[in-house]
């Protein structure tokens, strides 16, 4: 993208900046006008012949009349300041000047923007263009101004001292608005990359040096381009004083617990060749941080913005992310929380599969190479997440063999060094009592090694694999997340058995050499898949509440949290029909609030006080990922309706705090009140700003991006008009109790429910399908005996002869 891409809101040209929509010469838009303008226009053109009638003349603006003989008069309509003329209004600003003005006037509490929360006037006369500044035109409301203050910051972004501004930009529909500076705007502001600008931005960084330690960038130690390349970079940024580290073939826990105190960005991927003199051209790969204060690389953040790029046609951005995947897994062992050295033991969860599916069919292929190439692409990511599958997923000690489901759990061990200093002051309090010393004393004593203490191990390593979840934090999982085998994990890990199945089968004829050793099948897959969700069933339904429920594994019972996770089952296609009805039913009343899907129960959260403070990832909260999950799973089992009013109710939150907040996106919002505006733990990500937001946040700018295309042109126009969600539903007589508008007369599991638009989902008929699986697997007996099929076909709560989704087991095994 150029330079004056990235600018074009400000430097747009004249025929898409300023032009007037052709709807509104239309003879329909005219005859819509206002029974007043009617009234007054009928009165004008009654008047003495000799009389101007100008009635779309500015307010402000003192048009000369024509003259009749000697006589010249003006008459100009009655009306509001706000009257539009049939022309678009521009005006010329000088920024400095204009910008002080709104400021002094409108910002009365001092941060920089123009919100509902500031008590100034909300009006303010501005020159306009067609007067060459002579005259002014009436600018109101917090919106408007809060859209003239971004359009001058743009401006002086872009070195200039005066613009002129179409009205149509400041009282721009909310929604098409938000949508264009994600689109052109957002995205660029959070695109990073591990190049020697980037690095300049790393060394700037505090999260990656300390006083005691220069920035460090450390390299896999058999990527000897990379070293190369960084040894250069570090030549050449001397003064940043920053140091190249190899890390050992064996990154070990204890390892990674010896550089805490020596923290740094780790390597990603790049484009490596070599020009004609031998010379190595290295070229660090961009990718998408989660927002503005960020320069890493976060895990499933990445997916979630993947999917927003996709729907803005970046598919090159989004295919680098699943590059750096792929390059994590490969000389990391695995897709890291984010490309930081303290986060070398620690995953997110998983979603790379759906990734590598969704970039592949947005890639070009419109002739032979784009294809081969394309498929090479694939072949490389595919064996990579097989690698990630197995050796992080299914391997002890995530992969619990008791259950057959897995866990988040992470092998690093101390205290998670990028928390705050005092962060878990309160946790170390009792054992440095215990011991005779102060808390900072205890703290270096154990990171050191030299005292132990299991109680505070067992709570850190819970503490760890929370922050693995993604979902740190949450009562939900606080003390007991590596216990735990969450619904969202294994329900990810159903999908990807179900993805390796579906692209070995579409794309590699059944088979694939994986590079871990052995071939493995689609047919391996499907049966693989069966089983996670035969134990699925048995571990994680629960049949008399009509959720889902996490499984502990050492207490040997569910828990009793109820977690809007349960809509990932949906996500994942691995819920039988009866159970997607019971599902739908049960967790809309639950989960469902006024501001879209909030991540727990108030009940299951309990009460709150001073000595136990709200969680982010609890109750009254809500985010993108359990939003974006939700939609996609609804659709997949023909809820459409259900998902449309889902996306409204969230798309309605974020609209309402970009109009009223001067472009606001939060990180997360309160969903049960409506508000961004709250006190929790780590704050909220992408308020803190002055004049205009730059970069919104990652997953949120994609939430926003891809809501839009589950909602009716109805539901599009209500929104960009602010009509909240309960009346909006009531006026359309939108039920709202948990059922579809018009639910489909039966759903017999993943339904098709193809949608034109990209973000939504796309049915595959073979995926879940068991039958066609067995039936083309010929060594089946080799794994699986006859017995062994028999138990798999018994389903806890459903019959698998009674599911489409996965055929006749009895003829198969027959």
């Amino acid at each position: 993208m150029t330079e004056a891409d990235r600018n074009i809101d400000v430097h747009a040209p004249p025929d898409e900046y300023y032009s007037e929509s052709p709807a509104l010469r239309t003879p329909a838009v005219q005859r819509s006008r206002s029974r007043n303008y009617q009234r007054v226009r009928q009165q004008f053109d009654q008047l003495q012949p000799e009389i101007l009638v100008d009635v779309d003349a500015d307010v402000s603006d003192n048009v000369p009349g024509k003259s009749n003989g000697s006589r010249k008069h003006t008459v100009r309509r009655r009306g509001s300041v706000d009257d539009r003329t049939m022309h678009p209004r521009r005006f010329l600003v000088d920024i400095d000047t204009i910008e002080n003005l709104v400021l002094e006037q409108e910002d009365t509490n001092g941060d920089f923007q123009i919100t509902v929360e500031d008590s100034g006037p909300k009006t303010l006369k501005v020159p306009t263009a067609s007067s060459g500044g002579y005259r002014t035109f009436e600018i109101r409301g917090t919106y408007m101004l809060s859209n003239l203050l971004q359009e001058m910051a743009l401006a002086r972004d872009c070195g200039l001292s005066q613009v002129v501004i179409d009205e149509d930009r400041l009282s721009e529909n909310p929604v098409n608005r938000l949508s264009r500076m994600i689109r052109t705007t957002f995205w660029n502001g959070l695109v990073r990359c591990m190049d020697e600008s980037g690095i300049q931005a790393v060394c700037a960084d505090t999260k990656n040096s300390t006083p005691d330690s220069p920035p460090i960038i450390y390299v896999p130690y058999n990527d000897r381009p990379a070293y190369e390349y960084y040894k250069g970079v570090a030549r050449d940024l001397s003064s940043f004083n920053v140091k190249v580290v190899k890390l050992p073939k064996n990154i070990t826990p204890r390892y990674v617990n010896s550089i805490n105190g020596k923290s740094g960005i780790l390597s990603l991927a790049a484009d490596v060749s070599y020009d004609a003199s031998g010379r190595l051209v290295y070229q660090p790969l961009p990718f998408v941080v989660p927002g503005g204060r960020f320069n890493e690389m976060y895990g499933w953040d990445s997916y979630f913005s993947a999917l927003g790029l996709l729907v803005d046609g970046r598919y090159q951005l989004a295919k680098n992310m699943v590059d750096h995947f792929a390059y994590q897994i490969i000389h990391y062992g695995k897709i890291l929380n984010a490309n930081r050295s303290y986060y070398l033991t620690r995953s997110q969860p998983p979603f790379m599969t759906d990734m590598i599916i969704k970039v592949f069919e947005a890639l070009p292929n419109n002739s032979d190479t784009e294809k081969e190439r394309n498929h090479e692409w694939l072949c490389r990511s595919l064996d990579a997440a097989i690698s990630e599958y197995f050796t992080v997923w299914m391997s002890e000690p995530r992969y619990h063999s008791g259950t057959g489901l897995s866990r988040y759990y992470t092998t690093g061990y101390g205290m998670p060094p990028e928390t705050e200093s005092s962060h878990f002051d309160h946790t170390v309090e009792p054992f440095a009592k215990r011991l005779g010393v102060t808390v900072e004393e205890y703290k270096k004593l154990y990171s050191r090694e030299e005292i132990h203490e299991p109680e505070l191990d067992e709570y850190f390593v819970h503490d760890r694999a929370v922050r693995e979840s993604g979902h740190d934090t949450s009562y939900r999982l606080e003390r007991r997340c590596a216990n735990l085998a969450t619904v969202d994990l294994n329900t990810l890990l159903y999908k990807y058995e179900v993805d390796f199945a579906d692209m070995l089968d579409e794309h590699f004829d059944g088979h694939f050499a994986w590079s871990g050793g052995r071939d493995t099948t689609a047919a391996e897959w499907r049966v693989r898949a069966e089983t996670r969700r035969q134990s699925i069933d048995k571990y994680l339904w629960n049949d008399q509440k009509g959720l889902y429920f996490d499984y502990d594994v050492v207490l040997g019972e569910q828990s009793v949290y109820e977690s809007v996770t349960a809509f990932w089952a949906l996500w994942a296609g691995c819920a039988t029909p009866a159970q997607a009805r019971r599902l739908v039913d049960v967790g809309c009343r639950k989960f469902e609030v006024k501001g879209g899907l909030v991540s727990g129960t108030e009940e299951s959260r309990g009460v709150i006080s001073l000595e136990r403070p709200n969680r982010q990832w609890d109750y009254p909260y809500g985010w993108a990922p359990h939003q974006i999950v939700a939609w996609y799973g609804m659709y997949n089992y023909g809820f459409g309706d259900v998902a449309r009013r889902f996306a409204y109710r969230w798309l309605f939150t974020i609209t309402q705090a970009f109009v009223d907040f001067n472009g606001t996106v939060a990180e997360k919002l309160d969903v049960v009140n409506m508000t961004h505006r709250f006190q929790v733990e780590y704050g909220n990500v992408g308020v803190d700003f002055k004049m205009v937001p730059r970069e919104g946040f990652g997953w949120m700018n994609a939430s926003y991006q891809i809501g839009l295309t589950y909602l009716t042109n109805h539901m599009r126009r209500a929104l960009g008009m602010l009509t909240p969600p309960d009346v909006f539903f009531k006026k359309s007589n939108w039920r709202v109790d948990g059922t579809p508008s018009h639910s489909p007369t039966s759903t017999p599991g993943p339904i098709p429910a193809f949608i034109s638009e990209v973000g939504t989902p796309r049915y595959r008929p073979q995926s879940n399908a068991l039958y066609n699986a067995l039936h083309s697997y010929k060594a089946v007996e080799d794994i699986f005996d006859k017995k062994k099929l028999q138990q798999l076909s018994t389903n806890q709560g459903a019959s698998p002869e009674d599911d489409p989704r996965i055929g006749d087991f009895k003829h198969t095994i027959g």
